[in-house]
């Protein structure tokens, strides 16, 4: 039974394991095949990549040369050419000029670039033309360049010839009064002479060559100090290092007082120029007027020194007052009325005789107010000290004593001003009709202040200074107007000035009396101020508080101020 039983499971076990390979054998023909069409999807996917790849690749390609070509393009529409810089001539020029072979009008009318070419032919073709002609124009400027250096060497051995032959007409010259070799050296010299001294020399020149052969005109001076003025100062290390040590040395030195400071000042101002212009004219009786004109450089003005040769020794003294500048009677005026005062008629002449000076020199309208100099009576000092002190009126130690040590009163203007200003001035009336104020006289205004009390000085300065005093006439802006005609203490202040002038004359000749009547002004403008009485009705200190020492404050019926200073004592009294 055991093998009966067995039987059947075998063969079922064995059909069933043929059931199994052949199910194996399928699943590796699956299993294969799979693999086959798998192998077969990748190579068609990786051939259309390929495709595309080069497909793609083509592309970039075309469009890389398509860039390249618009890039090409745009250069050929950008490139400018050089014969665009070349100004042609125009068209209707170049067919009527150039030959037809050249402009070949039926091709180049109707095809620009040919008509450019054609153009650019012609161009080259006159520029050829012109090459030719510069070389021509070269071989003749060198034939030119060789006459000329011949003559310049004929010229330069001239010159020694006409030298000696100017050496040897010397003689003749002096005989035939023709002096051409001197007035060519003084010519010479006149390139260095400032403009109004050179006009001068041209003009006294042209006239005594003219009309009168005794006139004689020349120069003096040294001209090398002449050149000088016109070089430029040389900067070097050497004169930085000496200007320093100078410098220290300045600086250990005392410091200059004012009158030495006002003296260099002065110098300087009436410095000369190198050179000046002598004219001497010969009279008939064998008399010599030598004069000698000078250019003040920083005034910009011309001055006369004068000098008079006899043929005769004088034997009788010619007497001081009565001397008068040779030039005094030249352009001057018979006048109808004379002066009453010889010192103002000697200045009104020597005033004429600068102006004649300054038409000398090319200049009609020159200031009506001289500088010192020789040719005219000094000016005072002192007004030329206020400009430069900007309103500090300088008292030298002669003169302390005459002022005490403390004066708060400042002179802040000192103005010119014309004839005309000062007659329309309501203050000055009384000089005026006194007849001590003429249109010859020089107008000054002043104005002095302290505070808010402000005073007007009205100075009239006659030509005869420092002989003349000049006389003030004063207007105190303070609480009012105050003049001479409504307050007695500002007559009294006009009366300290200009009656008591001799006071303040000073050393002689007396070139400090101006700056002391200023001086004088400002202290009895403090006293005035300081021995006003206070009001009251005013709250606060007074305005101008009492640092004057008064013996008395007031006086008489009138009320005058003590305006007289004591020395030593230092105090004030009346007169």
């Amino acid at each position: 039974k055991r093998n009966a039983a067995s039987c059947p499971q075998a063969s079922e076990i064995d059909e069933r394991r043929m059931q199994s390979c052949v199910h194996f054998m399928t699943l590796k023909k699956l299993n294969r095949l799979a693999h086959i069409r798998l192998k077969k999807g990748r190579d068609q996917t990786h051939e259309a990549k390929q495709k595309v790849d080069a497909y793609h690749l083509q592309l970039q390609n075309l469009l890389y040369e398509v860039m390249h070509l618009q890039k090409e393009i745009t250069k050929c529409l950008e490139f400018k050419s050089k014969h665009e810089e070349i100004e042609l001539v125009s068209l209707e020029e170049f067919y009527s000029e150039a030959p037809t072979e050249i402009s070949r009008p039926d091709i180049t009318l109707t095809e620009p670039h040919q008509q450019t070419l054609a153009r650019l032919d012609w161009e080259l073709e006159q520029r050829k033309r012109l090459a030719e002609r510069y070389k021509e124009c070269l071989t003749i400027k060198e034939k030119i360049l060789k006459e000329i250096e011949v003559k310049k060497e004929y010229l330069s051995s001239l010159q020694p010839r006409l030298n000696s032959i100017m050496q040897a007409s010397l003689p003749v010259q002096e005989y035939l009064f023709m002096p051409f070799d001197q007035a060519h050296k003084q010519y010479e010299t006149a390139r260095h002479l400032p403009p109004p001294l050179y006009v001068l020399f041209v003009q006294a020149s042209a006239y005594g060559q003219a009309c009168d052969k005794k006139l004689v005109v020349a120069i003096e001076g040294s001209v090398e100090e002449a050149k000088a003025l016109y070089k430029p100062p040389e900067d070097s290390q050497d004169d930085e290092s000496d200007s320093d040590v100078e410098e220290e040395q300045t600086t250990k030195r005392r410091r200059p007082t004012l009158g030495v400071q006002l003296d260099d000042k002065r110098k300087e101002m009436l410095k000369r120029h190198p050179l000046s212009v002598t004219v001497d004219l010969k009279c008939k009786d064998e008399n010599v007027l030598h004069l000698t004109f000078y250019y003040l450089m920083n005034l910009n003005v011309m001055t006369v020194k004068t000098k008079v040769t006899t043929a005769v020794e004088m034997t009788t003294a010619v007497s001081a007052g009565r001397a008068e500048c040779p030039l005094s009677r030249l352009g001057t005026r018979r006048r109808g009325c004379e002066q009453q005062q010889d010192g103002s008629r000697g200045c009104r002449r020597s005033l004429g005789a600068w102006r004649r000076c300054q038409k000398f020199r090319g200049c009609p309208r020159a200031p009506v107010l001289p500088p010192p100099a020789e040719s005219s009576r000094p000016l005072p000092r002192s007004a030329w000290s206020l400009l430069a002190e900007h309103g500090v009126v300088p008292v030298s130690s002669e003169c302390q004593h005459l002022f005490p040590t403390k004066i708060v009163s400042r002179l802040v203007k000192w103005t010119a001003i014309p004839f005309e200003d000062y007659a329309e001035l309501p203050y000055t009336k009384d000089v005026l009709e006194a007849g001590l104020a003429e249109d010859t006289h020089l107008y000054y205004m002043a104005l002095i202040e302290r505070g808010t009390a402000k005073l007007q000085a009205a100075v009239v300065l006659n030509p005869g200074y420092s002989a003349l005093p000049p006389i003030f006439s004063l207007c105190l802006n303070w609480k009012g107007e105050r003049t001479g005609n409504n307050d007695d203490n500002i007559r009294a202040m006009e009366s300290e000035v200009n009656v008591c002038y001799k006071e303040l004359w000073g050393p002689k000749p007396g070139y400090q009396l101006l700056t002391n009547q200023l001086q004088r002004l400002c202290m009895v403008l403090d006293v005035y101020l300081e021995t006003e009485p206070h009001d009251t009705s005013v709250e606060g200190p007074k305005e101008f508080p009492q640092e004057k020492m008064c013996l008395r404050l007031v006086r008489g019926p009138m009320r005058l101020k003590p305006f007289k200073f004591n020395y030593p004592q230092g105090f004030f009294s009346h007169r």
